[in-house]
């Protein structure tokens, strides 16, 4: 069955059919896959029920691989269950234990791993356990969020630079050895041009990170609330996003570069496990 290629129709993303990922796939099979990609940012594949090393050899096709982020203070030993690429995302308690991050909670809009100098460039996440309801999973389009910046907006965020805080999760849980958060003009993390140059592409997309305790290098922390408030009600419209509901052996990759993303909450009394690969990416500019 030759590879097929179907957009959602929405501001980004796309179904990719005919591909079997438990197998090798040839230089020419993913010449086609990374241009489906590169086209569409988010893609989909139906159906890949892989084992670590099958998800872990696709992943690979995309370049090297980061190891998993460190989580939430509670998460110690989480990670003796998979392998050090492999970050298990999953609210199920073993022996009192949770097996993997980030719960139940809803996950805020964010790009992964933002609050570190070279950021992983893709993610790649497979579903092994879901819920019946909920844990739907938002993309956004940061190329496009950024060629409808109001004028004013646009000039106002050329060549500043946004810190992107590493205290915290996706779902504001503290991380290991993180303190909290007094002042986000001190907040620790990485530095980042709010405009990001895709190195693929060429394209511009707006690089934000996520919400939680950001900051603008060298405004009134008033006047860098008020920027980072007008870019996040801007950037996260309808018109520029797709929400995916997951099925059991769905298998998502993303570009970390000019997509953002968010988690909806879901019954903790169900099982979700998912297993995620993040791909080593480049300092943005």
């Amino acid at each position: 069955m030759a590879m097929e290629v179907i957009p959602t129709g929405a501001a980004l993303g796309a179904d990719v059919r005919g591909v079997d990922l438990t197998q090798p796939l040839s230089a020419e099979e993913f010449d086609a896959v990374e241009q489906a990609w590169l086209d569409h940012s988010v893609l989909l594949f139906r159906d890949q029920r892989l084992s670590d090393d099958e998800l872990i050899r696709f992943s690979q096709h995309f370049g090297a691989l980061d190891i998993a982020p460190a989580s939430a203070t509670d998460m110690a030993g989480a990670q003796e269950k998979s392998r050090s690429e492999i970050w298990i995302i999953s609210n199920v308690i073993e022996n009192g234990k949770p097996i993997g991050a980030l719960g139940d909670k809803e996950a805020e809009w964010h790009t992964d791993m933002s609050y570190v100098d070279e950021p992983p460039m893709a993610s790649v996440l497979n579903a092994r356990e879901i819920p019946r309801t909920g844990g739907d999973t938002s993309f956004g389009n940061m190329y496009k969020a950024f060629e409808t910046l109001p004028d004013g907006l646009r000039r106002e965020i050329e060549n500043r630079v946004c810190n992107h805080d590493s205290s915290t999760t996706s779902v504001g849980e503290l991380r290991a050895g993180a303190g909290e958060v007094v002042d986000v003009r001190e907040a620790p993390g990485a530095k980042h041009p709010m405009i990001r140059t895709h190195p693929a592409t060429g394209g511009k997309a707006l690089y934000l990170g996520r919400r939680l305790n950001g900051y603008v290098q060298g405004m009134e922390l008033d006047a860098s609330e008020a920027l980072l408030d007008a870019l996040w009600a801007h950037c996260t419209k309808p018109e520029f996003t797709w929400t995916h509901q997951w099925r059991v052996g769905d298998l998502l990759v993303w570009d970390n570069r000019c997509t953002i993303h968010r988690r909806d909450s879901f019954n903790g009394a169900e099982r979700r496990v998912m297993h995620r690969t993040q791909i080593k990416g480049d300092r943005p500019v």
